[in-house]
């Protein structure tokens, strides 16, 4: 299961909520080494590839193609630096003339907006008073006789025009205060965002954002501390393995020790057929009765689950349970209390602990062919019952110091873990 999770870099999110900080912390520690081995090849691989590149540019330039570089007044290549150069503009002359242009644009964009307004106050009030002449004009018509109508079409649009007159002067008499204001805003803006380029190292903004830095400083300060914390037990799991003699290169010590009659009897009828029923494992638990089917076929021919050298079922072994169900058999039990269960999120258990404040749940990876926890104990232990042992004398963690003190036996009759050996 490591293997498979350091070779896509991905863990789903369902198994990573299964663990605890610390396997999380090592888990991460380890993607982490196999990022910075991927990243160590990639780098040689480009090194090589870059040579290869320069032996053939060497080649192309004994054929006559080459790069010729410009060079200056002083035989060095000739370089050109932004502001340095005769006729350029400095800094502040830039700086001045881009806070100009945003105010004039600003102010522009505000007396455009005003000149709309005003431009609709004008025409609806000459469209007003026009409508208004006309329904005047419209009532003394009747009152005039036919000979007159000329007359009364004349007066119209004489007054017509003086409207429309009115109207034009009146447009440009707004033209110009727009304008007028359109240059006193444009220098309040300039003034204004010159202030606030002077005073912006004493702004709220920056205040926060100097908040917001400390606080990310300390975080990434504490996430190094526990990096640095999962290394070292990560190093003292290793050297207490080799000291002690007892990992998974010492396996083989449980082959000696044969199952009962029954179970013989049901693995040699299994194998006496086996182009009948192949057993090809998926690549992840998906239900329950996939979860028997692979402990039948893996785990019981491996004694997962039994005592050492007997036929018995060890104390602390249980079939497949919650994690709910583990903490409600763990409820009452003094700290160091402990039970195993089949998990149903890998190919592998769950080791279910009891401490003072709570309870701990750790994941044993059981895919390959030995047994250890994941992300948390880089020991490889030949046998399940191996792993229960070493951990009776040895803590699983630095930080949490458990150690396996007493088993959790069954509560139900017939147990939990009868499916698994039927």
């Amino acid at each position: 299961m490591l293997q498979q999770i350091l070779r896509d870099m991905y863990i789903d999110p369902e198994l990573l909520a299964e663990l605890n900080e610390e396997q999380k912390q090592i888990l991460f520690y380890k993607m982490r080494e196999e990022q910075l081995r991927r990243w160590k090849e990639r780098e040689e691989k480009a090194r090589m590839e870059e040579a290869v590149l320069r032996r053939t540019a060497r080649r192309k330039q004994s054929d006559g193609k080459h790069v010729q570089w410009l060079r200056g007044k002083d035989g060095e290549v000739w370089v050109w630096v932004m502001g340095e150069a005769p006729g350029d503009k400095p800094y502040d002359q830039i700086s001045e003339e881009l806070i100009a242009e945003r105010a004039r644009q600003q102010a522009q964009k505000e007396a455009e907006e005003l000149w709309r307004q005003k431009e609709a106050e004008i025409t609806k009030k000459f469209r007003d008073a026009m409508a208004q002449e006309k329904a005047r004009i419209v009532a003394e018509k009747w009152k005039i006789e036919i000979e007159d109508r000329k007359a009364a079409k004349l007066e119209e649009e004489r007054i017509q025009e003086e409207l429309k007159k009115r109207e034009e002067e009146e447009r440009q008499k707004g033209e110009e205060q727009i304008r007028q204001q359109e240059e006193i805003r444009a220098k309040e803006l300039y003034l204004s965002l010159k202030q606030a380029q002077q005073h912006s190292q004493h702004s709220d903004d920056d205040q926060e954002w100097e908040e917001q830095l400390r606080r990310s400083k300390a975080a990434d300060e504490e996430r190094s501390h526990k990096a640095r914390r999962a290394r070292d037990e990560y190093r003292r799991q290793s050297l207490r393995a080799i000291q002690k003699g007892r990992v998974a290169d010492l396996s083989n010590l449980f082959q000696g020790t044969s199952l009962n009659n029954e179970q013989e009897t049901k693995l040699n009828c299994n194998s006496a057929s086996p182009l009948l029923n192949i057993w090809e494992r998926p690549s992840r638990p998906f239900s329950r009765e996939v979860i028997i089917r692979w402990f039948k076929e893996e785990q019981v021919p491996r004694r997962a689950g039994f005592e050492r050298n007997t036929n018995r079922i060890a104390q602390w072994f249980h079939g497949i349970i919650s994690r709910q169900e583990a903490e409600e058999l763990l409820m009452n039990k003094s700290e160091g209390t402990f039970l195993v269960r089949v998990s149903e999120k890998i190919w592998g258990y769950a080791l279910s602990y009891r401490q003072q404040s709570g309870f701990k749940h750790f994941l044993v990876d059981a895919s390959g062919d030995f047994y250890s926890f994941l992300g948390v104990d880089p020991n490889r232990h030949a046998t399940l019952t191996d792993l229960i042992d070493f951990h009776k004398e040895e803590i699983i963690t630095s930080s949490g110091g458990e150690l396996l003190l007493e088993p959790c036996g069954q509560q139900k009759n017939p147990p939990d873990y009868s499916p698994l050996f039927e």
